[in-house]
């Protein structure tokens, strides 16, 4: 018998020594001769786990029986929780045995691919079309499903829109389909311009929707306006061209008509997606002619009114230093509201404020005064609520207004002293040269001026504007059965760029008039009791005629 030398023993003890006792059992390929999952095993995404990790009581052989199953929350904690919480792992708790669990979907944990590999991605939606059938074969179909079957890595499968693990029904809030939701599922490949610009991908649809009443309704919180699913569909979604499109322009009186009832053919004529630069031509001239009237008048009221503020404060410090008091009001102080018509003026008042606030909170949902109205919107539509009554209590005030004209003489009198004259482009030319300094004296101004002259008839004016651009908007579905969205598109642009116009202007030519000009300041109170205290220059060939206009005016308010 030969003797192994001293070396080699010692390798060969030191061999037995460090190898575990379970034979071999460590490593994947150890445990092939008898499994062949462990010739398996180096392929897969569990290529660096050892057996023993998953299986730790099967150290000896004969391996023991009735071992519980392996785990994957003991080294996958963080999904088995989310899986828990989802409509399938709440479908197992509840006893559903067909629910999937983690091997319905991965497969065999020994061949388990890769994640991140195409072959994985690509395998996404035939493992949810084991049980969604139905929805799997809408989606191979669909322009994503297409665009995965070529191999394109970035095209979303099940997994990117529904989630993974987490999977919640589309009526929870926290679900990635849900209404609330869809803009941000959808936009993470619409609005990525790495995306759009490598797949020609148009990146001004998110932008375009969440400008549109659709997106500004669903950033204030509404759940049951559309969104992106509602008009292209949810797993059958083609390209606009291809007749099967829920977008196609023949399939949009159906598409919208689910919102829209009645919307016909006509509703076609005109852009969906209203990107800058795409506009409908009569948009683009709406904007273009806003945007030089709302600088110019503007421009030109700061300016009357800040010459007037300076002017007036400069007169009052030379009457102070010289020791004189203010002019004195005349006589009697000047009858300029009737009592119907100060009822008027308060319904105006409210339901302009209420407008404006309401108005605005739809398009800045965000900003902090907007937040009272919008806080409930997912439950019930309570600012566009508001919004519709106050408008109807200005369209009744209008008529109001028109019907006292026609029915009370007096009323009607009263009205004619506001009808424009060509004096009154005298008495505003006037007045400005006097407040820019090129006039050294002030012109007398008429008791009913060109101030509240042009404040009244922008007033009958915006009015006007705002109705009818508002009521197309309300009745929307008459709208969409007679008119091409264009028009539609048009009335929302006129509708706000009316209503920052008119919101402006009541902040810097009537508020001035009725509580900063020194003349008035604190406050006028002739909205409240009929009678104004502003002082008026006046001749003394003038006074009678002011003093008769005024007598005239009491004996009406008395009457």
């Amino acid at each position: 018998m030969r003797i192994l030398p001293n070396g080699s023993l010692l390798f060969t003890l030191l061999f037995f020594l460090i190898t575990p006792a379970s034979g071999f059992g460590q490593e994947g390929t150890d445990c092939s001769s008898c499994h062949d999952q462990g010739a398996k095993l180096p392929q897969s995404a569990h290529a660096k786990v050892t057996c023993l990790e998953c299986h730790p009581k099967f150290t000896a052989y004969p391996h023991p029986e009735n071992v519980p199953k392996p785990q994957c929350a003991s080294c996958h904690p963080q999904q088995a929780g989310e899986h828990s919480r989802s409509v399938h792992g709440l479908a197992l708790e509840a006893g559903n045995a067909a629910a999937p669990g983690c091997a319905t979907c991965h497969g065999d944990t020994h061949e388990l691919p890769r994640a991140g590999t195409p072959e994985f991605h690509r395998l996404v939606p035939e493992t949810c079309g084991m049980c969604h059938t139905e929805v799997a074969e809408q989606f191979n179909a669909s322009v994503h499903g297409q665009a995965v079957a070529r191999g394109i890595r970035e095209a979303p499968v099940c997994t990117d829109c529904h989630g993974e693990h987490e999977i919640r029904p589309h009526t929870d809030t926290r679900s990635t389909v849900n209404p609330l939701q869809i803009r941000e599922t959808c936009g993470s490949c619409h609005d990525d311009v790495r995306l759009g610009r490598r797949f020609n991908i148009p990146l001004d649809r998110i932008q375009s929707f969440d400008e549109s009443f659709h997106g500004l309704a669903l950033k204030a919180g509404s759940q049951t306006v559309a969104n992106c699913a509602s008009c292209h569909g949810v797993h059958n979604i083609f390209r606009s061209t291809d007749r099967r499109a829920t977008t196609n322009v023949a399939n949009l009186p159906q598409t919208c008509g689910q919102c829209h009832p009645g919307a016909g053919s006509r509703f076609a004529i005109g852009t969906v997606h209203l990107a800058e630069g795409f506009e409908p031509a009569v948009v683009v001239w709406v904007r273009r002619f806003y945007l030089g009237v709302i600088p110019f008048t503007l421009g030109f009221m700061i300016l009357h009114h800040l010459g007037d503020w300076i002017r007036k404060l400069f007169r009052m410090r030379i009457q102070a230093q010289a020791g004189a008091s203010a002019p004195l009001p005349l006589r009697h102080a000047e009858v300029r509201m009737l009592r119907f018509e100060r009822i008027q003026h308060f319904l105006l008042l409210t339901s302009f404020m209420v407008l404006v606030w309401s108005g605005f909170a739809l398009k800045y949902p965000d900003a902090w005064w907007a937040v009272p109205l919008v806080a409930y919107e997912s439950a019930y539509p309570f600012r566009g609520t508001i919004h519709r009554i106050a408008a109807a209590v200005l369209v009744t005030v209008s008529i109001m207004h028109v019907l006292s004209l026609l029915v009370n003489r007096r009323l009607r009198s009263h009205w004619l002293t506001m009808l424009p004259r060509r004096n009154d482009v005298y008495e505003m030319l006037g007045a400005l040269a006097y407040n820019l300094g090129l006039r050294s004296t002030k012109p007398v101004i008429s008791p009913h001026s060109y101030v509240e002259k042009v404040e009244y008839w922008a007033v009958v004016w915006g009015t006007f504007i705002m109705a009818a651009t508002g009521f197309l908007l309300w009745f929307n579905n008459w709208s969409l059965r007679w008119m091409p969205k264009s028009w539609l598109d048009a009335a929302t642009s006129i509708h706000f760029y009316e209503a920052v116009l008119a919101s402006l202007a009541i902040l810097i030519w009537h508020f001035y008039t009725v509580i900063f000009d020194p003349d008035v300041y604190p406050m006028d109170p002739a909205w409240l009791t009929g009678h104004s205290v502003r002082r008026r220059v006046s001749h003394s060939q003038d006074e009678p005629a002011v003093e008769a206009h005024s007598s005239e005016e009491r004996q009406s308010s008395a009457d």
